[in-house]
């Protein structure tokens, strides 16, 4: 090869390699995977519409999934990880569901895309994808996370905790550089959510061992949740998180909060605290259709903001073949 020829060759790899450098320098990017899987958005899309179809409650629980990752070590899929002593085997992560939906989208890009897009980015897209099709808003996903290689049960700790009062909510989310706004905001998901009766019915039948319900239940709504979760009944039977519009992404669930009817301690104790109770306010309202753009306007920034959390990129981590298990 003639000199001029090797020096052009260089300059160019050289080019390439500082580009790279450049992309994973700045973190994450919308559009990241345009030049190297450009199919990859619309795989992820396809494949959560695709469960969507057959079962709607799957939404609620692929956006979950990438909530309870980001919150552990950050957005790194560590949760998809397989094994006895994983995150998904904390008691705090009982009952995540939509492991199949991530699982299969992974397979399809492995398939065109070998070992370019991360199951980090799955689970980002695949939350954003499940908001859409619930009728809530959509927005651009920075992409660009790397997998992590530890997932340990015992990190599960840091999630928040349906009987957590409002100050620990606000220092958990706080440890992942997340404002009261952004903790208001994100529990609004809440609105397409389901519990199990075990992770509230404590609040029916004697709260703070006083022989009667929580007081901040309002008397309408008590005895609808008690004959959904009867002494002796099942522990494990799903609820809805709003009781109102169960399948839809609106400000329906802010409106319960304010009224006494939310399911979760967690969630009613956001009225009561004045850090949390305007941010409730503000969403519930009075003029449905106002405010319910102006969830649907924060929403998208905050969860940019959360999926952005502790991700690992560049070197770091890797691009798990199998999202279950490291490589």
């Amino acid at each position: 090869m003639a000199a001029p020829e090797m020096a052009a060759l260089l300059f160019l790899s050289t080019a390439l390699l500082l580009r790279g450098s450049f992309v994973h320098s700045q973190g994450l990017q919308v559009g990241f995977y345009d030049s190297y899987c450009p199919d990859a958005e619309d795989i992820v899309r396809s494949t959560v519409e695709q469960y969507y179809d057959k079962d709607a409650t799957i939404a609620p629980a692929v956006l979950r999934l990438h909530f309870h990752d980001c919150f552990v070590q950050g957005c790194d899929a560590s949760v998809l990880i397989s094994g006895a002593s994983s995150e998904r085997s904390a008691p705090q992560n009982f009952g995540l569901r939509g492991f199949e939906v991530i699982d299969d989208a992974k397979s399809q890009l492995e398939a065109v895309c070998p070992g370019v897009v991360s199951c980090a980015d799955i689970l980002a897209l695949a939350a954003r994808d499940a908001v859409d099709l619930t009728g809530g808003p959509s927005w651009s996903v920075p992409l660009g996370r790397r997998d992590g290689r530890i997932s340990l049960a015992s990190g599960a700790k840091a999630l928040p905790s349906p009987a957590d009062p409002v100050s620990v909510q606000r220092q958990k989310f706080a440890d992942q550089g997340l404002s009261d706004h952004d903790l208001v905001t994100l529990v609004g998901a809440h609105t397409i959510g389901q519990t199990d009766c075990q992770f509230f019915s404590y609040r029916l039948f004697n709260f703070t061992a006083t022989g009667n319900a929580d007081p901040t239940i309002s008397q309408a709504f008590l005895p609808q949740l008690r004959a959904l979760c009867p002494p002796g009944g099942d522990p494990g039977r799903r609820v809805a998180l709003d009781k109102d519009s169960p399948g839809a992404f609106d400000v329906g669930f802010f409106k319960n909060v304010r009224d006494g009817n939310a399911v979760l301690e967690s969630d009613q104790r956001l009225w009561s605290d004045a850090a949390t109770q305007g941010a409730v306010q503000k969403y519930a309202g009075n003029v449905r259709g106002l405010l319910g753009l102006r969830f649907a306007y924060e929403f998208p920034k905050a969860m940019v903001r959360m999926s952005s959390v502790a991700v690992k990129t560049g070197g770091q981590g890797e691009i798990r073949r199998r999202c279950s298990r490291i490589n």
